[in-house]
């Protein structure tokens, strides 16, 4: 008798092909799963246009040299840093966004072009002009009262001293401090927060030097 050998099954070439993709799919799938995602962007805000005041620029008062604007380490870089009570003496940087430069920067830009409404500004090594103004950023952030509710907060130094033939005198200073209500609790909310603080301190601080700048 003859041994019995078992016949082969006959596999087509396409049927070949689509096992071995089966086979092939858990390990591919598997790679995928440990690549590491792809970071998204962060969010990138500034202060958006500025609404000129009603009436456009009033009669020129005296030349202002505006110098650089200083701030604490924590805030000499373009991360938005917000606070959240209880924990409100620590400051945190938002992940997912960013301002479009330091905001020292950026409430420099916005506070030349407020004061140059009502006066000629300069930068402060302009040795012609006689008043200086120097700014220190002091608080920059979005304050969390609750996880849906925050404020801006703005605090500004400000020194305003006169060249004299003998050299600067002190002639006042000044600490403005702005909040305003953030629409959203988020950094798209804190953004407009702060610009509305900026806007509501360059106008405070435009009056004060009409007062203090004498002739």
């Amino acid at each position: 008798m003859m041994p019995f050998t078992p016949a082969r099954a006959h596999v087509s070439p396409n049927r070949r092909a689509a096992i071995a993709l089966l086979a092939v799919a858990p390990f591919a799938g598997g790679c995928a799963n440990i690549l590491p995602a792809k970071p998204e962007r962060p969010l990138v805000f500034d202060f958006g246009p500025m609404l000129v005041p009603a009436g456009g620029a009033t009669a020129l008062g005296l030349p202002l040299a505006l110098g650089e604007i200083e701030v604490t380490q924590a805030l000499d870089s373009s991360a938005m840093l917000y606070r959240l009570r209880p924990e409100a003496q620590r400051l945190r940087p938002f992940a997912s966004a960013r301002w479009s430069a330091p905001p020292a920067e950026l409430v420099r830009q916005r506070l030349r072009v407020w004061l140059a409404q009502g006066r000629p500004v300069v930068n402060i090594g302009d040795t012609l002009v006689v008043h200086l103004l120097r700014i220190e950023l002091e608080e920059f952030s979005q304050m969390f009262e609750t996880e849906r509710v925050s404020t801006g907060q703005l605090v500004l130094g400000v020194s305003l001293t006169r060249r004299t033939p003998s050299g600067e005198v002190p002639v006042a200073q000044r600490q403005f401090a702005v909040s305003r209500s953030a629409p959203t609790a988020d950094p798209t909310g804190g953004a407009i927060a702060l610009a509305q603080a900026v806007d509501a301190v360059a106008a405070e601080l435009a009056g004060w030097l009409d007062a203090v700048m004498v002739r």
